[in-house]
């Protein structure tokens, strides 16, 4: 197992291969296992590195309120502490926001950036009362009740359902409810025109309620591309492993070094 200590948090990370650097950002309960199918088939051709947000999986609790900035912060000190001066940088549903924000404050550090199920904003119904339900779980400290309707949602077999399950239980209630409630009140559409690396957009036919976030990310993001799978939903790490792993590496024999 691996650790590094940010600002009296204890941070779990992997690395696994070699090359150019990919790093991965989950969404609140959800830990680095949901990128599993990542870790294993890109690291064949990148140096994949996932991690584990503060209080959540097997990152120590934050006494720090998690915001998007100071979970940036995190990423920038990991890179620092693998001496990568460069990666791109991927995040899933609200780990996407998260990569956006990276994008914009650290614009240094990074090739480019990959947004799976992504949004630079929370301004439908649907998604706010899904997202306030979450928060009402946590404060009521719930949270084997989210991670069995999160694990349920992101797998696709009975073993790696217990596994993601066992893993996102752990997670801080106080925490997660801090991630989920940033995510309603952060909004970057309008500083979307700063990022200025490239961008892949990735989304399911199947994700309408995302429609609405993947035209604006594409209509305000100077350099984009947007792609759509087929007969899937949110989930597209588990659900479409070899459909977004064949784009992200496309994506980034594109873009690397430029």
């Amino acid at each position: 197992m691996s650790f590094i200590m940010v600002n009296d948090c204890k941070l779990y990370f992997t690395v696994q291969g070699q090359g150019i650097p990919i790093v991965f950002i989950h969404p609140p309960v959800l830990t680095h296992l949901n990128f599993e199918y990542q870790m294993k088939e890109l690291s064949m051709y990148f140096r994949v590195v996932t991690f584990d947000i503060r209080g959540h999986g097997r990152s120590s609790f934050s006494k720090k309120p998690l915001t998007y900035p100071l979970i940036a912060e995190d990423i920038e000190q990991l890179l620092d502490h693998l001496k990568i001066q460069k990666a791109f940088i991927c995040g899933y549903s609200t780990g996407g926001t998260i990569a956006l924000e990276f994008l914009m404050s650290k614009a240094d550090r990074a090739w480019g950036g990959i947004v799976i199920s992504g949004m630079s904003e929370v301004s439908d119904w649907f998604l706010k009362n899904k997202i306030g339900l979450a928060i009402t779980l946590s404060k009521l400290k719930a949270i084997s009740a989210l991670a069995l309707s999160t694990s349920c949602t992101n797998t696709n077999t009975k073993s790696s359902f217990w596994k993601l399950f066992k893993e996102e239980r752990t997670g801080s209630a106080q925490n997660i409810e801090q991630y989920y409630r940033y995510s309603l009140s952060y909004n970057c559409t309008d500083k979307l025109g700063k990022i200025k690396s490239p961008i892949l957009l990735i989304y399911g036919q199947k994700d309408q309620v995302f429609y609405r976030y993947a035209k604006l990310l594409h209509d305000k993001l100077p350099l984009s591309e947007l792609k759509w799978i087929n007969q899937v939903k949110h989930q597209l790490p588990t659900k479409a492993a070899f459909e977004i792993n064949g784009l992200i590496k496309q994506f980034i024999n594109t873009y690397k070094k430029q």
